[in-house]
């Protein structure tokens, strides 16, 4: 894992007020880092239930960069536990504690674990656009069809 490391092109500067180590990409193939729970309490969600699961990491990402913050396949599997607001944007100003906002779509109830890998984040460039307001917009073959528009197969 150290080659990986010195294969990055950027650096991240991050508070680690948690219990556990620093992000890390598993393998060189990995598009995000899994963050960790880092309850003090323990944190039961209920059925449909939700709750903003504190990591104790605070980040500064560069200006043009957001970390998007995605549910983990093995969680939303095996116990229906996904992220809420799926992918959760943090925006390059923000400088407060990770939170992540966990939904439980299962019929069980499901303990989050302090130190238990709850979502990945990944690092993605963004570009902002200037919206020029219009009253036509070009013709496509699609046009406004959406929403299954293009069939099932």
């Amino acid at each position: 894992m150290e080659n990986i490391q010195k294969q990055l092109n950027m650096e991240i500067r991050i508070i680690n007020r948690s219990d556990f180590s620093l992000p890390k990409y598993e393998t060189i193939f990995s598009a995000g880092v899994d963050l960790r729970a880092n309850n003090e309490e323990e944190i039961v969600l209920q059925p449909l239930g939700r709750a903003l699961i504190p990591t104790g990491l605070f980040m500064e990402l560069p200006v043009g960069f957001e970390a998007q913050i995605r549910p983990r396949s093995g969680l939303a599997i095996k116990h229906g536990i996904s992220v809420l607001n799926s992918p959760g944007t943090i925006d390059s100003d923000y400088r407060g504690e990770i939170g992540v906002i966990l939904v439980n779509l299962s019929d069980s109830p499901y303990q989050i674990e302090k130190g238990e890998r709850i979502c990945q984040m990944v690092i993605s460039k963004v570009e902002q656009v200037a919206f020029i307001e219009a009253e036509t917009l070009k013709g496509t073959k699609r046009g406004s069809g959406g929403f299954g528009h293009t069939g099932k197969k």
